[in-house]
């Protein structure tokens, strides 16, 4: 493999946790009950607006907010796995594929060992490439107890 043939991408994202008892908790689609949600626009999937950002940024292809903005009355609500579904073809249109994904989930909660299985499976069957999914916890950190944010690094092939 030539390195001109391949790119980097990182991506980001951080929610607040929801004081709306009615909001779910949704991390690479799966729901977790007895923690609070998220908030946001769509279903706040932290993970999934991470692994966006990290696929579009090597395709030069905008971001997240660019593509679905949360002022888009169409998104409010929606399942980040649609999101991710249409930046997959968005990228396989550019002439891109993914080789892989790599995503660091930070919160004190939920624990994520029960659901990593499924996790990793919803991602990889969307995208279509191997991902990864760590869990770190803050450690107690008081600037990261209100909140679940997600880092992901994403390997892009150019097809020629």
């Amino acid at each position: 493999m030539q390195l001109k043939n391949i790119r980097v991408g990182h991506g980001f994202d951080v929610h607040r946790y929801s004081d709306d008892p009615d909001r779910k908790l949704i991390l690479a689609g799966c729901t977790f009950d007895g923690v609070p949600g998220l908030v946001g626009h769509s279903d706040a999937d932290v993970i999934i607006h991470g692994c966006i950002d990290a696929l579009l940024g090597p395709a030069s292809l905008g971001d997240i907010g660019q593509l679905f903005p949360n002022s888009d009355s169409a998104n409010k609500g929606k399942s980040s796995l649609v999101f991710l579904q249409e930046v997959v073809k968005l990228l396989a249109d550019s002439g891109f594929y993914v080789i892989n994904v790599d995503c660091t989930l930070v919160a004190d909660q939920p624990k994520i060992s029960d659901f990593r299985s499924e996790m990793i499976n919803n991602l990889s069957e969307v995208i279509g490439a191997p991902v990864t999914i760590k869990g770190k916890t803050t450690e107690g950190a008081v600037q990261f107890q209100d909140s679940v944010s997600c880092h992901s690094v994403a390997l892009v092939g150019i097809h020629e």
